[in-house]
């Protein structure tokens, strides 16, 4: 087992890192729900039939562990609305964003930034389909979901993304030919 266990974490562990850091928005949370990942994937190892492939099995456990973090924490919705400010309609600074951040292009900074808007299953959808690259029956199969609900959850979701992302790009336009003006 210890093994095999070796392997699995070896193999996914950024990538399921970087799913529950999407989720959650924070280093310290993401991290301590990983080892949450790991301690359920140690204990079901043995009950893991191999019906989908152990990735799958992985992401369905790191989607749970996210899940079960949101109902414990029964005000994340509270949350997310303060991080919008809404006399200016974007979202406030925060200061967990990865730091990979800094080097990105504006417009997948706006990507990241419009991802806390989205409600979690959008937000799932968006991180296993576009950012872990998994195909429509993956995300399905990963989160227990039809086909037919993935691709109508992206397509909110892109819609919803699309719609964020050119009311930041107005803004910040508006903002730099204010500075010009000054």
């Amino acid at each position: 087992m210890d093994s095999v266990f070796d392997e699995l974490y070896k193999k996914y562990h950024h990538d399921v890192f970087q799913f529950l850091f999407y989720m959650v928005s924070h280093k310290e949370t993401a991290e301590d729900l990983m080892q949450e990942v790991y301690i359920r994937v140690l204990k079901s190892y043995d009950r893991f039939e191999g019906k989908s492939a152990e990735k799958t099995w992985l992401f369905s456990i790191a989607r749970n562990v996210a899940i079960d973090h949101f109902r414990k924490h029964k005000n994340w919705k509270d949350r997310i609305m303060e991080k919008f400010d809404w006399s200016k309609q974007q979202i406030k600074a925060d200061d967990s964003l990865p730091e990979e951040l800094a080097i990105l292009s504006e417009e997948v900074q706006y990507l990241y930034k419009a991802l806390k808007v989205c409600t979690v299953d959008q937000k799932m959808v968006i991180i296993l389909r576009y950012i872990q690259e998994r195909s429509i029956a993956e995300t399905a199969e990963t989160l227990g979901w039809t086909e037919s609900k993935v691709k109508t959850t992206q397509h909110r979701a892109l819609k919803a993304l699309k719609k964020h992302m050119e009311e930041w790009t107005r803004e910040e336009e508006y903002h730099g030919k204010k500075q010009l003006e000054r």
